[in-house]
């Protein structure tokens, strides 16, 4: 594939990508931009690229499959944990709109400014990308969605402390990813197997 709308069209045949506002973000949003010169080239495959630092932008497929398990509406609060190269928080930002919001944070300051340079690309005044703490997520505030870009060696019971009530989170654990969603009286969890992702780290 030689372009950001080949690869689009090959997601939505593949059946990962279904819904049109995610559609319409990936071919707003160029994977191009949020790779390293290096891998401008391969930028439209269908492959984890790295980005320095044993990181990685994740894969066109699973990024699609995880933003469709978040049921994204316009005007939702979004934590974007593990945000890269800032591919995953343009995306989020597109599809919420004007009237949401999406907070990536990233563990190495490196990836912050890379990120942010990224980003800036593009005019997203509704996101933003800061550098982690030694506490997991944004403690004290709460989202309508939470999306994880690394792996969790166990589920972190402190993201579901940030998560609304109705809101849904996505987030690797070991080799799955899981769907959960928050009820009053219980938290729903769907597995999906068969993924690898980089290790979620703290400080």
């Amino acid at each position: 594939m030689e372009s950001n709308k080949e690869l689009v069209q090959s997601l939505i045949d593949s059946g990962v990508l279904k819904s049109k506002d995610i559609i319409k973000a990936f071919l707003d949003i160029d994977r191009i931009d949020f790779v390293l010169p290096k891998y401008k080239d391969i930028a439209y495959r269908d492959i984890a690229l790295p980005i320095g630092y044993d990181q990685t932008v994740s894969q066109p497929y699973t990024v699609a499959f995880m933003l469709e398990l978040l049921n994204l509406k316009e005007g939702h609060k979004v934590l974007d944990i593990g945000s890269g190269s800032g591919w995953s928080t343009a995306l989020l930002s597109s599809i919420v709109g004007r009237e949401g919001y999406v907070y990536g944070v990233e563990l190495l300051q490196e990836l912050v400014d890379m990120g942010r340079e990224n980003i800036s690309k593009y005019n997203l005044e509704n996101a933003e990308i800061s550098k982690a703490t030694d506490k997991l997520g944004i403690p004290g505030e709460v989202f309508d969605r939470i999306l994880v870009s690394a792996s969790a060696k166990k589920f972190p019971k402190e993201l579901l402390d940030q998560l609304k009530e109705n809101g849904v989170m996505v987030i690797p654990i070991q080799e799955s990813i899981y769907k959960v969603i928050k009820k009053k009286e219980e938290v729903i969890r769907e597995e999906y197997y068969g993924f690898s992702f980089v290790e979620l780290k703290t400080i």
